[in-house]
């Protein structure tokens, strides 16, 4: 049992790391220990549509711990890293009301830099710069996108979602605004926020961590992860949809390729998604690293103890 006197500020726990590195079992765990509810910070968690492709947690699993932020949009919204940053900070404002703990979880890296640094301010983009990209893409399709992305912004281009054209087009469109890159637009400000945020991140050796990534597209698609695409696919131009499980699907419901290579190509291109969030996480030397296939109590163990350093540092400040 966790001291309650252990923790003398209000803190976030925020447990990242690549898509299906086990994320979710040591965030029930953790909230568990803690009395506490888990907020997520999935950008797809969020639409109620998608349950089986975004991995949601399951009613068994919200039934053991109380989880916000889930499934409380449908896709016809439009919801943004903006978005996210207010309604979280809201939420936490709340929560933190009644706990001292409050766990967070996902591996969406905007959401996560929204909430924990604030968004950057980023300019205008003049008309004329959106129509010259705009007749660009229509003329030249995503691949021209892609090389502009990779010429403009190599920093970016290591991290982004390549398949997103939306994601692509906005990079495209500000370097060419203000002449300068994407990436340093976005490393401009960090905002204080009036709680401690104790990130753990968990990772596992990349064999291990694909083989877990190709099993869980297999138990995907045995859910009724095909089924759930072709209710959405009236929908599949939403920029939400524009993500890995759901395009390879809906390119092989237009007869671009079979199933089976559609689940090939959704287990290499979460593989792809999963290299570049272990990319952008690196970077960040406040994350504290443990391996995802300790048991679950080393763990915890391990997540008491960093709070009790870091609730000792602040005392001290």
């Amino acid at each position: 049992m966790v001291n309650d006197k252990m923790v003398n500020n209000k803190t976030l726990v925020l447990i990242l790391g690549p898509t299906g590195v086990g994320k979710t079992e040591l965030s029930l765990r953790v909230a568990e220990r803690y009395g506490c509810p888990i907020v997520s910070c999935d950008s797809r968690q969020i639409y109620r549509e998608l349950p089986i492709g975004t991995a949601a947690p399951t009613a068994e699993e919200q039934a053991r711990v109380r989880h916000y932020m889930v499934g409380t949009h449908s896709l016809t919204e439009n919801y943004s890293a903006g978005m996210f940053e207010r309604d979280a900070l809201q939420l936490l404002d709340g929560l933190f009301r009644e706990h001292d703990v409050v766990v967070m979880t996902g591996g969406s890296m905007l959401y996560i830099d929204a909430l924990c640094k604030g968004l950057d301010e980023i300019p205008q983009v003049p008309l004329s710069v959106r129509e010259r990209v705009r007749r660009e893409y229509e003329a030249h399709g995503i691949e021209w996108l892609q090389a502009e992305v990779a010429r403009l912004d190599p920093e970016y281009w290591d991290i982004v979602d390549r398949q997103n054209p939306a994601r692509l087009t906005h990079c495209v469109e500000l370097c060419l605004a203000t002449g300068g890159t994407y990436t340093a637009l976005r490393q401009g400000r960090q905002t204080e926020r009036p709680f401690r945020i104790l990130k753990i991140g968990l990772d596992r050796p990349r064999e291990e961590l694909y083989d877990r990534i190709n099993r869980r597209v297999l138990q995907m698609m045995d859910a009724g992860l095909e089924e759930e695409a072709r209710r959405v696919y009236p929908m599949r131009e939403q920029n939400s949809l524009q993500t890995v499980g759901y395009r390879e699907l809906f390119a092989c419901f237009d007869g671009q390729y079979d199933r089976q290579r559609a689940v090939e190509l959704i287990q290499q291109n979460t593989r792809h998604y999963a290299k570049r969030q272990m990319t952008w996480f690196r970077r960040d030397k406040d994350i504290h690293w443990l391996n995802a296939g300790t048991n679950y109590e080393t763990n915890c163990n391990h997540i008491d103890d960093l709070l009790r350093a870091d609730s000792v540092q602040e005392d001290r400040r």
